[in-house]
């Protein structure tokens, strides 16, 4: 049974388009992602059947019978409580109404392990329509049946989980380039094939020039031939020509991420074997509160790689603003720490939004001149004027990782903190960050739910909160 009909659909701003022509039905018990890049219209296709936000184009029509439970990706309310803690509750708040369709915007951020089992768990028990914004991969491949691909400006459905998605773009994609293989040597053959009949049209000429000398009859043949040989040249190379432009068309639409090139302003032979962080029967907390986490002994040297795990609220981002010297964090016990520490956090906390791409790199690297930094930018991939005299605001989460990183790399720093970095960021700019951080020369402490990311990161150790404590795995 249909529940909801799309015809048509297109959403645009005044920037930029994110997709036209949307057609679609939405079933019963349907299981539906949107997948695509940060800024592909993904949160406002939500927003969008929820009425919230009107279309550029097109129409939604939804049963009457529908009703819509809701949980948005950035949660205001709860203030007191974690992101998962939030999480929790917004969801509990949405099943209330006993929603028979139930969106949710990216409801694995901010998720602990055992959370976000839990959480898979309940939808995959759950009977209504669930429409979910995520780039949780397994989250994709447990609780999915049909995915949404905004790319290109278009609306991709595929029914499938993102497995299966990924292993038919694959298939595509080597067959497009097998056959642009097969046009490339067709292309060298008709070349090879002209250059011999032109060469062969060179001496029947010079034996005519002979036979002229000689009193003979000259020959014409080899000339026409040649002149029919590179008609049929051009017109292979034409049509090779045509069939290469429809295949790279058709190449575009099954794109690949881009590979970022971080060049880091210091090297891994230039750091010297030392200790970083040590912290000696520690404890942090907040004024006027309990205590967070104690029994802190914890020890970080040069070029040493550590996971920060444990449950939502157990305290990591407390622990984690003690190390960076946070004026509200009471500590106690033995604390060493360096005073230049490079930090990167979902919320981007080192860019600022009225600045534009071009200003917050420039001021990092003064020596630099225009074209140095032009080039700089385009190794993260901010290559169009517009992209480079963008401000910051203006950017999605997806570019603002991008830049967050070339000021980490343009300016090394030998101890780099990342917290909860890839929430919010689509599968692109997690690749972007697993590029960086296995080149990073100096060391790092991330605090990360993503079991997948973590297991692609050449981690030496891996640290516990839990009962109050901090714990070596």
């Amino acid at each position: 049974m249909t529940i909801i009909q799309i015809n048509q659909l297109g959403i645009s701003f005044a920037h930029k388009t994110c997709f036209e022509g949307f057609s679609t039905h939405v079933h019963c018990a349907d299981r539906i992602a949107i997948i695509g890049q940060n800024g592909s219209g993904k949160s406002t296709l939500l927003k969008t059947l929820l009425n919230q936000v009107e279309p550029s184009s097109g129409s939604i029509h939804i049963s009457d019978d529908v009703i819509f439970g809701y949980v948005p990706q950035v949660i205001y309310e709860f203030e007191t409580l974690s992101g998962g803690q939030r999480l929790n509750e917004a969801l509990t708040q949405a099943l209330s109404v006993s929603p028979n369709v139930l969106l949710l915007d990216e409801p694995t951020n901010h998720l602990d392990g055992n959370n976000r089992k839990s959480l898979m768990r309940m939808l995959r028990r759950y009977t209504g329509t669930l429409i979910v914004v995520t780039h949780d991969v397994e989250f994709l491949n447990t609780c999915i049946d049909t995915l949404w691909h905004i790319d290109n400006g278009k609306v991709h459905v595929f029914t499938g989980n993102y497995d299966d998605y990924m292993c038919e773009v694959h298939i595509k994609r080597t067959a497009i380039e097998g056959e642009l293989s097969r046009l490339d040597r067709q292309k060298k053959d008709a070349h090879h094939a002209l250059m011999k009949e032109q060469e062969r049209a060179k001496k029947s000429n010079s034996r005519g020039e002979k036979s002229i000398r000689e009193r003979k009859w000259p020959t014409i043949v080899s000339d026409e031939k040649a002149r029919r040989a590179v008609e049929t040249s051009g017109k292979k190379k034409k049509a090779i020509h045509n069939e290469k432009h429809d295949l790279l068309e058709k190449l575009s639409t099954l794109r690949l991420p881009e590979v970022i090139t971080p060049k880091f302003s210091i090297k891994a032979g230039d750091i010297s074997d030392r200790v970083l962080v040590s912290i000696s029967d520690g404890s942090v907390g907040y004024k006027d509160n309990e205590t967070v986490v104690q029994n802190i002994n914890f020890s970080l040297s040069s070029k040493n790689r550590i996971a920060l795990q444990g449950d939502n609220g157990s305290g990591k981002s407390t622990l984690i603003k003690g190390i960076l010297g946070d004026q509200n964090i009471i500590k106690t016990g033995d604390w060493y720490v360096p005073n230049d520490i490079g930090y990167l956090d979902q919320h981007y906390a080192t860019l600022v939004g009225e600045k534009s791409v071009l200003e917050t790199v420039d001021e990092l690297v003064p020596e630099w001149n225009h074209a140095e930094v032009r080039r700089y930018l385009n190794d993260f991939l901010f290559r169009k004027n517009e992209e480079v005299h963008a401000k910051i605001h203006q950017l999605s989460g997806g570019e603002k990782v991008r830049l967050s990183l070339a000021q980490i790399s343009a300016k090394t720093q030998k101890l780099l903190i990342l917290d909860e970095i890839t929430n919010n960021v689509d599968l692109s700019t997690k690749e972007h960050l697993l590029e960086f951080l296995n080149a990073y020369p100096g060391s790092f402490i991330i605090v990360c739910h993503d079991e997948g990311f973590l297991e692609k990161l050449n981690l030496d150790d891996k640290y516990s909160v839990k009962e109050k404590s901090l714990k070596l795995l």
